[in-house]
């Protein structure tokens, strides 16, 4: 079994305050899990939301005594992919081509190869990594190019396929697909990229688990289930696709945790976003909807993960982050919960994909035993990217320039300082609508919140809040503040330009960054949106 870090590490300085010769290097390593939870609202969280949340979490509220609850961090994104991007390489999604939106289908590696991730700093300190669940951040996916468009092509009337659309997936599928989390930092993969989309099976490490070879059936694509009918194996369902992730990660721990090596575990969760393929044990345990059972189904996976690592022996010396890479989807019966008594978002104004708190601040519970003091609350400002920093602190290293680049470290907080370890942080909407933070206050360069959710003044081009006396966004003070306005819109400018929000040399941005407000307002382009769930 691994051990603790020496009370040496816990006076760890900052590398940023001592020479990289003078940084104390940890006498052991801890391990790491990252459960990523998909779509889970912060209300959603028992432990976040005691007042108006109907839904319960024993397992993650478990979690949560045992270690830091942190009640204002953030994901990059209201959406999925740019959350994921962010969360791994500790670098705003938006300095990518990714500008809005996510990555789409078939669509190519969102993390440039030579882009260090959160597995790959690991591995450079002698870590094990591996990814069990939800890619989404696109692969090279190995399509013969001449025949593409047959590769892609839908069914038409009945969801039968032609002998050629089956040979060419045959040939698409029995190759290697590069560009996955292999070549990203982790030493192995398993899970089913984007649970909703194609291809419907298994991929492990670099290759597909059997060779899709019909179309997903139609009853599977209703009732926010699957939402594509592209390649699927024969017989595929989506039910067994959650239990299988831990199942797997369960394995792992065992196997892991009898090495002399330490390990890091990043658990990109499927759930309890759509497919909202609910196991007949969870059917109707919450008493509200769907996605409430979905929930509940997610937490108890939770639980076994958490199960697993303490019957692995390794629990006392592993550093473990549960997180959520956007808010609650609205599609999925919200106005019913809340007409029920249960708010997805808790206090907060708005869901998944807005620029609005209910698109992107996220459930964020750190336990390290020896370190994290239990039950414990933070109430500083933090982000997702903040786990490249932190885990490089904790390992002893100092980051390039070029790594990292949005990322400071939590350390200070998890050994229960309370003093802010970053001013400002931007969080987008899916339409790439950018809300800056600047300590309490919180500036949205639109008029409304840049995704799905309805609302705004049209005549007013920004919105700024006081989050510290308005929490659920209600007074829109920009006419009354202008110089803030101003201000803030320049310290925006300022972190596009530089490249980065931490000290160090300024860098390149991969594509021209989109300014805002624009002319065309993005919530009204974003309205459109809820056909293309992901």
């Amino acid at each position: 079994m691994k051990y603790l870090f020496t009370i040496a590490v816990l006076l760890l300085a900052s590398p940023a305050a001592l020479p990289a010769a003078e940084i104390p290097k940890p006498v052991h390593q801890p391990n790491i899990v990252v459960i990523f939870a998909d779509d889970l609202g912060y209300g959603d969280v028992q432990c976040y939301n005691s007042d108006r949340g109907k839904i319960p979490t024993p397992h993650i509220d478990r979690l949560a005594a045992q270690g830091m609850r942190f009640t204002d961090a953030h994901s990059s994104s209201g959406v999925c992919s740019p959350s994921r991007y962010t969360l791994l390489t500790g670098r705003y999604h938006w300095r990518t081509r990714l500008q809005a939106g996510i990555v789409g289908l078939w669509g190519a590696p969102l993390i440039a190869p030579d882009r260090l991730t959160i597995g790959g700093l690991a591995k450079q300190h002698g870590y094990r990594t591996a990814c069990i669940g939800k890619w989404h951040l696109g692969w090279d996916w190995p399509i013969p190019p001449a025949r593409e468009s047959l590769f892609k092509a839908k069914p038409q009337g009945q969801a039968a396929v032609a002998d050629e659309q089956r040979a060419v997936w045959k040939e698409t599928f029995t190759r290697r697909i590069e560009g996955g989390p292999l070549t990203r930092g982790f030493d192995s993969y398993f899970g089913t990229d984007v649970p909703n989309w194609p291809p419907f099976c298994f991929i492990e490490n670099d290759r597909t688990v059997g060779i899709p070879s019909e179309f997903l059936p139609e009853q599977l694509l209703k009732n926010n289930q699957a939402s594509n009918q592209g390649p699927a194996l024969r017989d595929w369902t989506l039910e067994p696709i959650l239990p299988a992730l831990g199942e797997r990660t369960a394995e792992f721990l065992a196997r892991e945790a009898k090495t002399t090596e330490p390990f890091l575990l990043y658990m990109p969760l499927t759930s309890p976003h759509t497919p909202l393929a609910v196991n007949a044990a969870w059917k109707g345990k919450s008493g509200l909807n769907l996605y409430a059972d979905f929930v509940m189904e997610t937490d108890a996976i939770v639980g076994g993960v958490l199960d697993a690592l303490q019957a692995s022996g390794a629990a006392d010396n592993t550093l473990v982050i549960f997180t959520s890479d956007n808010g609650c989807a609205p599609y999925v019966g919200a106005g019913e919960l809340v007409q029920q008594g249960h708010y997805p978002s808790g206090p907060l104004r708005g869901y998944k994909s807005d620029a609005w708190e209910g698109g992107h601040r996220v459930p964020f519970i750190v336990r390290w035993p020896g370190i994290v003091q239990p039950g414990s609350e933070c109430g500083q400002l933090v982000q997702q990217a903040d786990l490249m920093a932190t885990f490089a602190e904790i390992l002893g290293a100092q980051l390039s320039d070029n790594a990292g680049e949005d990322s400071f470290s939590l350390l200070p907080l998890l050994r229960g300082e309370d003093s802010p370890v970053r001013e400002t942080a931007v969080n987008c909407s899916m339409s790439g609508v950018p809300a800056l933070r600047q300590g309490p206050w919180k500036l949205i360069l639109a008029p409304g919140s840049g995704g799905w959710t309805k609302g705004g003044d049209e005549t007013q081009p920004v919105q700024l809040y006081d989050l510290a006396d308005d929490l659920g966004e209600t007074k829109n003070l920009a006419a009354d503040q202008p110089q803030r306005v101003a201000d803030m819109t320049s310290l925006l400018e300022r972190l596009i330009a530089d490249g980065r929000s931490t000290p160090g040399a300024p860098q390149q941005n991969d594509v021209e960054v989109r300014r805002y407000p624009q002319t065309a307002s993005p919530a009204k382009k974003a309205a459109k949106a809820p056909k293309k769930k992901s």
